[in-house]
């Protein structure tokens, strides 16, 4: 076969693909090539266009490495992340919703006991974190295991200013108690824009959009026969919760970090300043649940 043109090249090229062993290949593959050649004419890319567009893919790449991955931005900022999400975490009545992880997970974050102040040096308002773990009916979890981690009150996390603070800060790994119960201390986060000195943030100028987020703290929760869900809490009230910039925001994760005054804290703490007040309650999706919910999408 040779001599294709625009009207013959896709066909020729799946009859190509088609002859990959692995069913999953082959169905990945032909539609790849279905839509990324539909994409082409409808556009129809100058020559100039089409370098321009394999240099910026370049260039992505050329920015990734252990402490940053830029295609994984690119796929946040085009919203592929949260549509993988959502296909991958239909939720059941009673489960938490999900959204997306993230570049600023650290595995084995450092376990603390409940109640344990995880700011380290950071300064900032005070913020004490409530909340329970339960099955999607709600019976509580015991000994779930809780990853926390936020940004501080100028919108960076520990791993971007590790020269400077010297150890992780604002990131722990709590269990909860026999009634499904965890709490915490820190300090409130802010909004924050992704990193945006790259392609992608190119890429976001030229769209006319910003590279905000707003304020959250994410959270990472395990028990054993349940799935582990990945989320944030918003903060109600911030700027950026109707614009942003990964698509992120849920009605159901957006909580009060309550105002509150100086006094006896919830967990019996004794504060002399004012600090917020953070609570959510979490249910997790039983694994025959998940299960069920992948074999009606297939």
């Amino acid at each position: 076969m040779r001599n294709f043109d625009e009207a013959t090249i896709t066909d020729a090229v799946l009859q190509r693909v088609r002859t990959a062993k692995d069913d999953r290949i082959r169905q990945v593959s032909e539609a790849l090539v279905r839509h990324l050649h539909a994409f082409v004419r409808e556009i129809e890319p100058t020559q100039a266009e089409w370098e321009a567009g394999i240099d910026f893919l370049t260039r992505t790449g050329q920015m990734c490495d252990d402490k940053r991955q830029e295609f994984i931005l690119l796929s946040d900022t085009l919203g592929v992340s949260m549509l993988v999400d959502a296909i991958n975490h239909r939720t059941p009545q009673g489960a938490t919703e999900t959204t997306v992880l993230g570049p600023f997970y650290v595995q084995r974050a450092p376990e603390h006991p409940l109640g344990a102040d995880i700011s380290g040096t950071m300064e900032g308002a005070p913020l004490l974190v409530t909340g329970t773990v339960s099955t999607a009916d709600g019976k509580p979890l015991a000994g779930a295991v809780v990853d926390v981690w936020h940004s501080d009150n100028d919108g960076y996390y520990d791993v971007q200013q590790l020269d400077e603070i010297g150890e992780l800060a604002m990131r722990a790994r709590f269990r909860t108690d026999e009634n499904g119960r965890f709490w915490f201390w820190s300090i409130r986060p802010a909004a924050y824009p992704i990193p945006h000195d790259g392609p992608v943030g190119k890429i976001l100028e030229a769209q006319g959009r910003h590279p905000w987020r707003p304020a959250h703290v994410h959270f990472m929760i395990a028990a054993p026969g349940h799935q582990t869900l990945v989320t944030h809490v918003f903060a109600a009230g911030d700027r950026y919760l109707d614009s942003d910039v990964v698509f992120g925001v849920k009605d159901s994760l957006i909580r009060e970090f309550a105002s509150t005054p100086a006094g006896t804290a919830v967990d019996g703490r004794v504060m002399t300043q004012p600090y917020f007040h953070l609570n959510y309650d979490f249910g997790l999706k039983a694994e025959t649940e998940a299960r069920r919910t992948e074999e009606r999408a297939a």
